[in-house]
């Protein structure tokens, strides 16, 4: 269960839709970081606590 929030609200769809498919597309880490410190959805942290972000080296070198 999501935690409670002061503001609780839910999105109310029109009957008979249907999600909108969208094939995930490759972007590097680096720089989707980047683009999203640049947007300012993220932000840069000194905090000793952290989600650690797994990669997997491909066979060609990238990640």
């Amino acid at each position: 269960m999501p935690p409670e929030r002061d503001i609780e609200f839910s999105i109310e769809l029109v009957p008979g839709t249907a999600p909108i498919y969208k094939k995930a597309y490759r972007i590097s880490v680096k720089k989707q970081i980047d683009e999203l410190l640049e947007k300012g959805f993220i932000r840069k942290s000194t905090s000793p606590w952290a989600s650690p972000v797994l990669l997997t080296e491909k066979k060609d070198g990238t990640l």
